[in-house]
């Protein structure tokens, strides 16, 4: 549903504090773990939906596509070996999808980078590269707006 945004979107107060918010796209909202371990990006449908079969057809390919673009960035110019894509909302019940580059070097390989303690904050420097990498990286035609702020 291009253009389709809900006045009633609110972000989940946990994913609020443990992400950066990067931007929005007409679907979703961009976040990115604060935690420069490991490139970790998780996308929030803005929806009310909190499973993804639950989605409409034309919102599930919606965000596939999101997920796409992401998994694509991770691979091609941030050079991961192995993406993790999940949607596993045990303790956020609000919708998102992580998508989380890997590598053979990083800091949890090979276990999982969920409820792990380690943490190194990113930079204001750092997130301003990936953001600008990733604009970069985006097709013509698919813009990342500036999330408001005090939303």
């Amino acid at each position: 549903m291009k253009g389709y945004a809900m006045t009633d979107f609110h972000l989940d107060p946990r994913l609020a504090s443990d992400c950066i918010i990067l931007g929005e796209t007409d679907f979703s909202l961009l976040l990115l773990m604060n935690n420069s371990l490991a490139p970790w990006f998780i996308l929030v449908p803005k929806r009310n939906e909190t499973e993804i079969f639950e989605l409409p057809k034309e919102d599930q390919l919606a965000l596939l596509e999101e997920i796409n673009l992401l998994s694509g960035f991770l691979r091609t110019v941030m050079k991961v070996e192995k993406l993790n894509v999940a949607a596993i909302g045990n303790i956020v019940r609000q919708l998102h999808v992580h998508v989380v580059g890997r590598s053979s070097t990083d800091f949890r390989w090979p276990d999982v980078v969920w409820g792990a303690q380690e943490k190194t904050p990113y930079s204001i420097a750092e997130v301003r590269s990936i953001l600008a990498a990733l604009e970069g990286y985006l097709p013509e035609g698919i813009l990342l707006k500036r999330w408001p702020e005090g939303r």
